[in-house]
């Protein structure tokens, strides 16, 4: 009698199917187009592919394209495309690492051509061919030591056979894939066809150390993308040059909101005044909003003792992006190490811990614009966007377990508020959640996880947040509730988090006096709606384009008179303006009025207020808007109370 197994889907419906059932069968069963569709199966929380034979009661999700998933496995399956291109093409090449990235996939090689605009047209032609003979992806797992030397041997890769001795030495058994004639070391799983992949663009060609040592061999990098449309891809493409107009760096220069100066180092923005206006008004946006929620503005030292970090946990668990310790004598001549402050958590524990708590006191919510530092490699800096000493607008809110559900209810309703307001509306939620196979890579104990994830879930579904669980993705120290915003051209930033945290009250021993006179643990909430002010003011000039609403523009109005028999109705146009609080210039150059609107639209100046003898002698200002142009004459009254009323509320 044929053995059946149970399959149940993601709404929670079950079929019952053959044991041995392919997960591509699986999903002919429900629609021909949903297989047609499907690029890879997750079964029971594991990627597959979708010819692997399903042999036991199983939960199953499909994934298309569409996916974070379908993407992962569309875009390494054309890594291993363009490879076999190389192979064919360029022989003798050998392979490093060609793994899926954000917004496509690279791989390394090794060969003795060099990789230019002809050699990468070539490529993608082959690329493009290869895809239409329909080659199925097969695996074949096999021991480790056999597949040594079958790279040692068949292949002869260097590098893969470095691989299976390192990187994979704990691993008895690993995975081939075969694809045509070209075979490559790889987990998978890949698309079930190369005839999937429609449209492809090798976008770059860079020097890279194999496995990031500069002592090594410098591999060339081909950076890619791909889509099943055409139109997609142009699409992304589109995207792109896009972004290259909105680049954060571009666009600060322009407007003069920041600098990276060689003398200071990379990585370590001086703010211009244009840039620290920006940066004030939202410090104080953010400041409004904490006091009326009953925070408490704290301070705290941009240096520390290790020991303090070593307590924490931070030393340990990011000792490789920390800068490396100072050694400094203390009062007493004995030598005590320093670092600069990675976090400002530990900082905020020691405060807590300044006198005994009640549980009266709590919660206690403390609140810092706290300035920290990592060191970032210097290929991955950017602008503000990624830096390596940042301003994070942090704060712990030490309360009971009673007090916790409604405290992390409270902060996500504060950073939906703070992006709403900002522009991002449309955001999606992430759980993230530690990954129970590497336990060593988290603090604490399994009961203090499995409260803390639950209590992260439960504030999700008491506030109604359509989320997902990101596995892997939480903190050492606790799960996260983090808000992954979408920018004016479709691209993703995780900003905000919300994070509980069993596992510092134990290190630091923080306590609280309960009404029943004994001492208990408070729960610890880490939040942080910016993130960092740089990488968020980075963001949001790429997604304004350096168009900022009117609150934010470091220049809010410049008048314009046309003529100096003019310029004192200007001048009391200007004070007037000023008396208000509104950011504004006087621009009484020697110059034609065409030239200084001109200059102003470049400035992305909000409103240009042009006076002549016409409109001295009506008391009027004309008025021209960034973008609209000329929007008629007004009263200097009305005008003012119309920016004002913008300014509050923050348009």
């Amino acid at each position: 009698m044929e053995e059946k197994i149970i399959i149940t889907f993601p709404d929670g419906t079950q079929k019952e199917f053959p044991k041995g059932i392919s997960a591509y069968d699986i999903a002919s069963s429900i629609s021909k187009r949903l297989a047609d569709d499907v690029l890879v199966a997750e079964v029971n929380g594991k990627l597959i592919d979708l010819s692997a034979p399903v042999n036991e009661n199983s939960q199953i999700t499909f994934h298309k394209f569409d996916s974070e998933k379908g993407k992962e496995v569309y875009w390494h399956t054309t890594s291993h495309l363009m490879a076999q291109a190389i192979e064919e093409l360029f022989p003798g090449a050998k392979f490093g690492v060609g793994p899926p990235i954000k917004d496509g996939f690279y791989y390394d090689i090794d060969s003795e051509t060099k990789f230019g605009e002809k050699e990468i047209a070539l490529i993608e032609a082959k690329m493009k061919e290869i895809a239409k003979r329909g080659l199925k992806p097969v695996r074949q797992e096999l021991p480790r030591l056999e597949a040594i030397k079958y790279f040692q041997s068949e292949r002869k890769d260097p590098y893969k056979v470095e691989i299976l001795e390192t990187i994979a030495s704990n691993e008895d058994t690993v995975s081939l894939y075969h694809q045509g004639g070209f075979t490559d070391l790889c987990r998978g799983p890949h698309l079930p066809n190369t005839d999937k992949i429609k449209s492809v663009k090798l976008m770059s060609v860079s020097g890279s150390y194999w496995r990031g040592d500069e002592n090594r061999q410098i591999l060339q990098r081909i950076y890619g993308v791909s889509y099943p449309k055409q139109k997609e891809l142009d699409e992304h493409l589109n995207r792109i040059e896009e972004a290259k107009k909105r680049d954060n760096r571009k666009i600060g220069h322009e407007l003069e909101l920041f600098m990276i100066s060689p003398s200071v180092g990379g990585g370590l923005p001086i703010w211009l005044p244009n840039g620290s206006i920006i940066r004030g008004e939202l410090e104080n946006f953010l400041k409004d909003e904490q006091v009326k929620r009953g925070y408490s503005p704290v301070y705290t030292p941009h240096i520390a003792k290790v020991d303090l970090y070593r307590q924490s946990g931070h030393y340990p668990y990011y000792k490789e992006s920390q800068f490396p310790p100072l050694e400094f004598e203390d009062e007493t001549g004995k030598s005590e190490q320093y670092m600069l402050k990675p976090m400002n958590c530990p900082h905020h524990h020691q405060i807590y811990s300044f006198k005994p708590r009640s549980y009266r006191d709590l919660p206690v919510k403390l609140a810092e614009f706290g300035t920290v530092y990592r060191y970032e490699q210097s290929g991955e800096l950017n602008g503000l966007i990624r830096v390596r000493g940042f301003t994070q607008d942090d704060s712990h809110i030490y309360c009971t377990q009673e007090q916790l559900l409604d405290e992390v209810c409270d902060v996500i309703e504060l950073t939906q508020f703070v992006f709403s307001t900002l522009g991002f509306k449309d955001f999606k939620t992430r759980l993230s959640f530690r990954d129970k196979e590497n336990k060593s890579k988290y603090g604490g104990e399994d009961d203090m996880w499995e409260k803390a994830e639950a209590d992260v879930k439960a504030a999700a579904d008491k506030m109604g947040i359509d989320y997902y669980i990101g596995i892997g993705e939480a903190s050492f120290y606790g799960p996260k509730l983090d808000f992954m915003v979408m920018d004016a051209i479709g691209r993703e930033w995780q900003l905000g988090t919300v994070q509980i945290d069993y596992v510092m009250p134990e290190r630091f021993d923080l306590t609280y006096t309960g009404s029943d006179g004994q001492k208990h643990r408070p729960v610890i909430i880490h939040r942080a709606p910016f993130g960092s002010l740089e990488r968020f003011t980075g963001i949001l000039i790429e997604n304004y384009a350096g168009d900022f609403p009117l609150w934010l523009c470091p220049v809010q109005a410049v008048v314009l008179p046309i003529t100096d028999a003019v310029k004192d109705y200007a001048v009391e146009i200007f004070n007037e303006l000023k008396k208000n609080n509104i950011r504004v210039e006087l621009d009484d150059r020697n110059e034609k009025v065409g030239y200084k609107i001109r200059e102003a639209e470049h400035r992305k100046i909000p409103y240009m207020l042009v006076v002549g003898e016409k409109e001295k002698q009506e008391n009027l200002i004309s008025v021209r808007e960034h973008k609209k142009g000329d929007t008629g004459k007004t009263e200097l009254k009305e005008l003012i109370e119309k920016l004002k009323l913008k300014i509050i509320q923050k348009l």
